[in-house]
């Protein structure tokens, strides 16, 4: 079994479920008592919001760098950001480290196009969607990323930073994400990706008559399969 560094604090809360889903899946593969090698490094989010109001993505991006360096030096065999917003340093990383990044976006195209799905809402921060780290992933995988329009969005990210990463779960937040999904949905959207590993833990597969991704669930199965490949 290959040993997983697992980069977390993006945020905490999330990063409670990659723990237990990778440790539950290979549990699961192998049976028995035999559960994950992995090291988790969990990042001080305050650091990164302040780096975030001035604007510092080269300082953010070394906090990653320095964060995936000491889980390769305790031994990593891979790399599991886990956070979709972090993964704007993926490919960057990637080239400055000899680990390989299991990366959220090319997990998460894999799943949408088992389902033979073509095109997809994406939820997530403002970076994730706005920028074109994320969505040009999907689109090498020939699937077209639907996202929510301006005012959506802005909600979105502020309830991911004010609510969702310090455990606060409102009803009238959940609604309204609801809301935005069903206008993707007759936007012409086939499922929806939540692209932002907090917001499973507000919105629930069966909470729209729509397939939904589970970033944070899709990530640490590919985790998984790494850690158990020969």
């Amino acid at each position: 079994m290959k040993t997983l560094g697992l980069v977390g604090g993006t945020g905490w809360v999330s990063s409670v479920d990659y723990y237990r889903l990778i440790n539950q899946g290979i549990n699961k593969a192998l049976g028995g008592h035999e559960f994950a090698r992995c090291i988790l490094y969990s990042i001080n989010f305050g650091d990164i919001v302040v780096l975030n109001q001035r604007n510092d993505s080269d300082g953010i991006y070394e906090l990653i760098k320095d964060a995936t360096d000491k889980v390769i030096q305790a031994g990593a065999e891979g790399i599991v950001i886990c956070a979709n917003t972090m993964h704007k340093f993926a490919d960057r990383l990637q080239e400055e480290i000899g680990v390989q990044i299991i990366h959220i976006a090319e997990a998460t195209a894999r799943e949408v196009n088992s389902r033979k799905l073509h095109s997809v809402g994406l939820l997530g921060t403002r970076y994730t969607m706005e920028e074109d780290f994320y969505t040009s992933k999907l689109e090498a995988a020939n699937i077209r990323t639907i996202v929510p329009e301006a005012s959506d969005r802005e909600f979105i990210d502020a309830t991911i930073y004010n609510e969702l990463l310090k455990e606060i779960f409102k009803n009238e937040s959940k609604n309204r994400f609801l809301e935005i999904m069903k206008k993707m949905q007759e936007q012409g959207a086939e499922g929806i990706v939540l692209g932002c590993t907090e917001i499973p833990l507000i919105i629930k597969e069966d909470d729209l008559d729509l397939p939904l991704f589970n970033t944070t669930a899709i990530h640490a199965r590919a985790a998984v399969d790494f850690a158990l490949s020969k």
